[in-house]
């Protein structure tokens, strides 16, 4: 947990100790203390400020290259897009409240033990990944299993999430994860099926039930399963016109 407020970072520990299934491995005051204490404690999951003395949150998270989950506590709301740029969990604003904090943590940790169990299989097999569809957008998706693989189609997929060197595929009834980065599937979806929203998402256009404008150039998607996608900067004005809002 990196804070340079004691009492934020004394409401951050508070909180913590309520949630059994978390573990406090370390605090920093500071971005540069914060990047020896990660190089030492090698967390999981690191709550991190933004605006701190030295190296400001955003630097460190950038400078932790691979490696722990990042979920930001600050009390600046300007800084979400680029937090989210560089696939940070979650985004909280201060004073935090707890059920908000047990939800990033959820978050955090369902995305660490599916690249880690992606990373088992992978380890332990050699075969290559079949071939996508060929002269084309891919209708389907081939997403390797421990025991092989499973194919999901393209119009089954809701969103997509980046997270690290990985996608995650969520359909309406469960989350997959692929080795891809975002820009190969941009390459690989039709933007009419799956329509990228940021840098780090996709997400299904008949999916979004409301949006929230946030700014004159920012807006967030509400899809009907209760996920809420940030749109970015650069992707608003294709967003907007894609969901027939201009």
């Amino acid at each position: 947990m990196v804070d340079d407020e004691p009492l934020a970072a004394d409401w951050l520990v508070r909180c913590l100790d309520g949630l059994p299934e978390v573990e406090l491995v370390g605090c920093a005051a500071d971005g540069d203390e914060a990047m020896e204490k990660i190089a030492a404690d090698r967390p999981d999951l690191v709550l991190l400020d933004i605006q701190m003395p030295g190296r400001c949150g955003l630097a460190v998270a950038r400078g932790m290259q691979a490696g722990p989950e990042v979920v930001f506590v600050t009390a600046f709301a300007e800084h979400a897009p680029e937090a989210f740029e560089i696939e940070a969990v979650d985004y909280l604003l201060k004073p935090v409240q707890l059920d908000r904090l047990a939800e990033a943590v959820r978050r955090a940790r369902r995305r660490r033990e599916m690249r880690e169990a992606y990373e088992r299989i992978e380890a332990a097999s050699a075969k290559p990944e079949p071939p996508g569809a060929q002269g084309g957008y891919d209708e389907e998706l081939w997403i390797r299993r421990r025991d092989g693989y499973v194919r999901v189609r393209v119009d089954q997929i809701r969103r997509i999430e980046a997270a690290r060197d990985y996608a995650l595929i969520h359909t309406a009834t469960k989350t997959y994860i692929l080795r891809a980065t975002m820009s190969e599937l941009a390459e690989r979806l039709d933007p009419a099926k799956l329509l990228r929203v940021h840098r780090s998402a996709f997400v299904r256009p008949d999916a979004v039930a409301r949006v929230e404008r946030t700014g004159r150039s920012a807006m967030r998607l509400h899809t009907e399963d209760g996920a809420v996608v940030e749109v970015g900067v650069s992707y608003v004005k294709r967003v907007a016109e894609a969901l027939g809002l201009i």
